[in-house]
């Protein structure tokens, strides 16, 4: 069948006319839609509420957890202020009891100064208290210098100028170490120009001139690493190196053991008799005791003996004694004044010093 373009388009056009009608009616007309009720669901105006009983137990339970949170508190409060008592009467009765365990320190402490007189000049610090007290015996005069270290840094032994073989006075040592006091210290040997110390010696904790054993009534005294002097005899290293060894110097005789006298060897009570004198020694309570004993001259006829010496330690209430270098190398040094008299006129130039800071 032959059909035209004309022909065509009219059959379009008739056949979509209806439609255009519709949507040209649809837009001109005032039309409503509505939905009916069931369309739509129900309006919240209002949140369901609990049942009344419910509120009461809710209200109930947050009361009941206030009033314990309050005793809780309350609890808590009175707890604490038990535990700021209870510490504060802890405190208390600590500083108490330090004060009554002090005690017999502080009467022990008062009894042996009391022998000693009253003390010309004292010194003390956080590391040590050093107190200088002036003798005045029948037959010489001496010094006393009462020392209790409270640090380990408190004391040392130096070698003269920190060298072996060198030499320098107590003065010349505590003034270049900064010290508050010095003592002369052990024996000593020359050779070759040189002045070294006496058989063992110990300078910070090492063997200066290497360990000998003991012989002609030599000795060796110093402090250990808990600042407890330490003195004796030692037959072999082992047995000094037991004793933790800090410092130490040798030299002859021992004079005093457990607070008895030790016999005195001969020729120690004749060479010489009398003579300026250097002692070290020990109390109970840890501290230490320096005697130092003026004399003119090393000739024996002035001075003090040693058994004059013990009578002292055993009046002064001491435990262990040792005697160190006398004659003209006895030195005491204290706030950087010569203390004794030295026998030479000056001081002598030693090996090693005990010197003391604060």
């Amino acid at each position: 069948m032959n059909m035209t373009v004309k022909a065509l388009n009219r059959t379009a056009l008739l056949t979509c006319a209806p439609f255009l009608g519709i949507m040209i009616w649809l837009l001109l007309s005032d039309i409503v839609i509505q939905l009916p009720e069931a369309a739509y669901p129900e309006p919240i105006t209002e949140q369901a509420r609990l049942a009344e009983a419910d509120i009461t137990h809710a209200a109930a339970g947050l009361e009941l957890a206030q009033e314990t949170a309050s005793q809780t508190r309350e609890s808590i409060q009175k707890q604490l202020k038990l535990y700021k008592e209870t510490n504060a009467d802890m405190a208390q009765i600590a500083s108490i009891a330090s004060s009554q365990a002090m005690r017999p320190l502080e009467i022990y402490d008062r009894n042996i100064t009391r022998k000693l007189g009253n003390a010309a000049a004292t010194v003390e610090s956080d590391k040590l208290r050093a107190q200088l007290f002036y003798i005045k015996a029948e037959n010489f005069t001496a010094y006393a210098l009462k020392v209790k270290l409270k640090s380990k840094d408190a004391m040392t032994m130096t070698l003269g100028g920190d060298e072996l073989g060198k030499a320098e006075s107590t003065l010349a040592a505590v003034n270049r170490h900064g010290a508050v006091a010095g003592v002369n210290a052990g024996g000593f040997a020359d050779g070759r120009g040189k002045r070294y110390p006496l058989s063992t010696t110990i300078v910070d904790g090492s063997y200066a001139t290497g360990f000998e054993p003991p012989h002609a009534d030599l000795f060796f005294v110093g402090l250990n690493d808990q600042n407890e002097l330490i003195g004796g005899k030692f037959a072999t290293k082992e047995q000094l190196d037991a004793k933790n060894p800090k410092f130490g110097a040798s030299f002859v005789p021992v004079l005093m053991r457990s607070s008895a006298p030790q016999p005195i060897p001969a020729k120690w009570q004749t060479s010489p008799k009398r003579a300026p004198r250097t002692i070290v020694a020990n109390y109970k309570d840890g501290q230490l005791l320096f005697l130092v004993a003026d004399g003119y001259n090393e000739a024996g006829s002035s001075g003090a003996t040693l058994e004059e010496i013990q009578l002292l330690l055993q009046r002064y209430g001491t435990v262990d004694g040792y005697n160190l270098d006398g004659g003209g190398s006895s030195s005491l040094i204290f706030n950087g004044r010569v203390i004794n008299k030295p026998s030479d006129g000056q001081l002598r130039k030693l090996p090693t010093h005990f010197l003391f800071f604060k």
